[in-house]
Order: structure tokens, then C-alpha cells, then sequence
């Protein structure tokens, strides 16, 4: 066990028990601390001089760097339940993100900066998914400028090398009668279209239904996006109202994965709607909806849940291989 997989699956195991985020973060933040030192013993006090590391994740440093188990997480896994474990397992599976956003729009770091992030967590794959034009408030992409970001996606993989890809992709507006914000042709060209509504989220039941059903019937669309709108911190949002039965299904007929959004504001489906669209036969995407690179580490969050509810890999496409989740793509009906 290397000092970087021990500080993780430490984080992982106090979120599970609830701990206070900051806590979560300072085993995180060690984590990529450690990521780039080489192999070999490293004793506590070498580890406090990197830079975000205190006494306990330096102590977690030193035991897990020749090659035992650190006394702090035997402790955590001693007293996990199975399904803990088994959110360990699903976050230690994932392959990629489906949703992540970049300076080209509302994000605060370069795409470069995203795709490193995410490969150095150990991902095959992440989609660059910046909003869409009507979004102006969040500088949303116009068909000229997303051609551009193309061409640099472009340009970035072919400086990654091999064991990451950078996937195109957007997260494109639903529009009030449920089609996307975007030229369908240059849609059709993406790797990954996510679908979110973010105006209106207040409609009645009818409308908001029926909006949302054109948007996951449309073969473009590969993940619906935060399906509910709620925030829950600070003044809150309230979760928008519509027929989930119809919808959930819906989305497991034209396989469409309902996104598990790991953002700490808005954990979005709500556990009850989580478990009806599992009833439902639905897929998922776990996925951070980072706009920095540190916020990659939320994916743990939404493993968790889709453990508490028995969710497996295979209905989990943030754990499949780049090969599978592109030609299930281009099989959607």
C-alpha cells in the first residue's frame, strides 16, 4: 500500500462515518502531497516539511511508505462496516469524471490543468464539460468557441501520451421545451453530452416532466445532470418538481445515466429519488462537477451513496473503460 492509496482510503473511510469535511480534506490534501515521491521509507519528520502535511498524516506517511498498513487506517477499517468497504471498492474502481468544467467557462483553472489533475488521481479518462451558450452568466461556449476548445482538447491528448484521454463534452442547457442549447450537428461530434436544466426550476410538475423526458430521449444526450437543482448550504434551493417515475424510466430505456452530482451543495438526486431511479434500472455517473482541481477528490462522496444503496460497477459507467463507455455510446438507440 503506497503512502497515497492509505491517505486516501483514510479520507474515504471518515467521510463514510460523517467527519467534518475539513478533516477529509487534510488526509486529501496530503495525498497529493506524497503523489510524486519516490518509492523507499520516509520518515515522519521528512513528511511534515511537505507542504500540507501535519503529525497524524505524516505518521500515516511513514508506516504506509514501507509498505504497512498505517496504524490509523487499521483502526478506521477495523470498525467499517461491509458497505464502507464496499464504497471503498467502487471509488477505488473509478476510471473517470463525466463532468467537469474549465476556465472556458465557469471553472477557475485551465483545461490542462483539469486533465493533469485527473490523470495524476489515477483516471483513465475525464470529459471536459463546460456550459453552454445560453448560460452567460457562467461564459457559456458558443458553437465557434466550442470548435476551438476542440482543437486544444485535440492538442492536450496528443501531449498526454498514452493512459489518459481528455473526452469533448459539454454540459449543454435544457431549454424550456426540453431541446439542448447547441448546434445538434456539433453535439453529435462531442464524446459525452451532459444534459442540465438550470432556468426555471420553479416550473410546475407538467412542464418540468416534459421537459426533462425530451431531453433524456434525445439520442445526443448521454447523462442527465443534477436532475433536481437543489441546493443544501447556505440559503438553499429548493429541489425542482417533477414525475420521477416517468422520468427515471425514461432514462433507463433510452440509457441515459442519471447523474450522482458529488458537489457538497448539492448531492444531487436526493437519496429518495437515488433509490427510486436504481428501482428503475437506471445507470449512473459519478461525478464531481469540479471547477478546480482539487474539487476531483468529491467523487468519493458519490461512491458512498451509490453503496449505501447497492449500486454495483456495472451500473456505475465512471467505472468502466474508456473502450466500453464510448461504445455504449454510439449503441444508444
Amino acid at each position: 500500500m503506497t503512502p497515497d492509496e492509505a491517505l486516501r482510503r483514510i479520507a474515504f473511510l471518515l467521510e463514510w462515518r460523517g467527519a467534518s469535511p475539513y478533516r477529509v480534506r487534510a488526509f486529501h490534501t496530503a495525498a497529493d502531497a506524497v503523489r510524486h515521491l519516490p518509492p523507499g521509507p520516509v520518515n515522519a519528520a521528512q513528511a511534515c516539511q511537505l507542504r500540507g502535511v501535519g503529525p497524524v498524516t505524516a505518521e500515516v506517511i511513514s508506516q504506509a511508505s514501507t509498505g504497512r498498513t498505517p496504524r490509523y487506517l487499521a483502526r478506521l477499517q477495523a470498525e467499517a462496516d461491509p458497505a464502507a468497504c464496499a464504497g471503498w471498492d467502487l471509488a477505488a474502481a473509478s476510471t473517470g469524471d463525466c463532468h467537469l468544467h474549465s476556465d472556458w467557462s465557469d471553472g477557475g483553472s485551465p483545461l490542462e490543468d483539469m486533465a493533469d489533475a485527473a490523470r495524476a488521481l489515477g483516471h483513465q479518462w475525464a470529459v471536459l464539460t463546460d456550459h453552454s451558450p445560453r448560460l452567460t452568466i457562467a461564459h457559456g461556449l458558443s458553437a465557434e468557441r466550442l470548435e476551438s476548445q476542440l482543437e486544444t482538447v485535440a492538442a492536450v491528448n496528443s501531449r498526454m501520451g498514452p493512459g489518459f484521454r481528455l473526452l469533448t463534452g459539454i454540459e449543454c442547457d435544457i431549454l424550456d421545451d426540453g431541446s439542448l442549447d447547441q448546434d445538434e450537428d456539433l453535439l453529435g461530434r462531442l464524446d459525452i453530452v451532459v444534459a442540465s436544466v438550470h432556468s426555471k426550476l420553479r416550473s410546475e410538475p407538467g412542464p418540468m416532466t416534459a421537459r426533462l423526458l425530451a431531453a433524456v430521449r434525445n439520442p445526443r444526450v448521454d447523462v442527465l445532470g443534477h436532475c433536481t437543482g437543489r441546493i443544501i448550504t447556505g440559503r438553499g434551493r429548493p429541489q425542482s418538481r417533477f414525475d420521477a417515475e416517468a422520468v427515471f424510466a425514461a432514462c433507463a430505456e433510452a440509457r441515459t445515466a442519471v447523474e450522482i452530482n458529488c458537489r457538497p451543495e448539492r448531492r444531487d438526486p436526493p437519496d429518495d429519488l437515488l433509490v427510486q431511479a436504481a428501482a428503475a434500472g437506471c445507470r449512473f455517473a459519478v461525478d464531481t462537477d469540479a471547477h478546480a482541481p482539487e474539487q476531483l477528490h468529491w467523487q468519493s462522496t458519490g461512491y458512498a451513496r451509490a453503496a449505501r444503496i447497492g449500486l454495483g460497477a456495472d451500473r456505475l459507467i465512471t467505472t468502466w473503460a474508456l473502450t466500453r463507455l464510448l461504445t455504449s455510446r454510439s449503441s444508444q438507440p
